[in-house]
């Protein structure tokens, strides 16, 4: 093309009119500008699921370790399998199994099999790998506002893992999904409320410092939730 015809292309169409609003609603499926994704394309795949649940699983068990070792709680089931083992000596690993049980089935009632299927093997993989920690990686000291803090960090990030691969680690977290999903509330705000009343029954069992930085820890995790795991943030399903 030559260099004359080349501006009279250039002139023709800068005064060509602008398209109308109409012009993009009558366009094809395939032309009109959306930011509707397939199901398909964002659903995740079966290796994902795998992945994901053995990394959020891993971050929560690392985070229940630390605060173990800090002599700390936190909220949910994990801050109750604290509490007992504190007051009882017996297995944090046995014990978070035991404390979830009665969640199971609020579960299967109201988020179905596959939900609860997932949620059982997270269970499964959290008290193993805290057993795992327990035999290879001895903490012989630890700051406790540094343990309070790295270890909620840890689990709010395993759980929001979790949660995006539809999933949990039972009691708290299910109540908190349950009522998001019927209400609009965000879960990581229902479940900073209750994990409030669980970690004030600490005083109970825990000196009163470790429960002030719990009370930090806590809201930190839940934070973690409420920022990040909201409906319509996050495209995978």
């Amino acid at each position: 093309m030559s260099p004359r015809a080349w501006n009279n292309s250039r002139v023709a169409t800068s005064d060509s009119p602008e398209p109308e609003a109409s012009d993009f609603d009558n366009a094809q499926p395939e032309t009109q500008r959306t930011l509707v994704f397939e199901q398909q394309q964002t659903k995740h795949g079966w290796a994902e699921d795998i992945l994901g649940l053995g990394t959020g699983t891993f971050l929560a068990a690392l985070g229940l370790y630390l605060l173990d070792a800090a002599h700390a709680v936190t909220g949910g089931t994990a801050g109750l399998s604290l509490l007992i083992s504190y007051a009882t000596h017996w297995p944090l690993w046995l014990l978070f199994i035991v404390v979830n049980l009665p969640f199971v089935l609020l579960a299967l009632k109201k988020k179905g099999w596959q939900f609860t299927l997932r949620t059982l093997i997270s269970i499964g993989l959290v008290s193993a790998f805290t057993a795992l920690n327990e035999q290879l990686f001895h903490i012989e000291s630890i700051n406790p506002l540094y343990g309070v803090l790295a270890g909620n960090l840890c689990a709010g990030v395993g759980l929001l893992v979790l949660f995006r691969h539809h999933a949990s680690l039972g009691g708290i977290n299910i109540i908190a999904l349950i009522v998001q999903d019927a209400t609009g509330f965000r879960a990581g705000w229902t479940q900073m409320i209750l994990d409030g009343v669980i970690v004030l029954c600490a005083l109970l069992v825990v000196p009163w410092p470790n429960v002030a930085m719990s009370i930090a820890g806590v809201v930190l995790l839940n934070l973690v939730l409420a920022l990040n795991h909201r409906p319509g943030r996050y495209i995978g399903h």
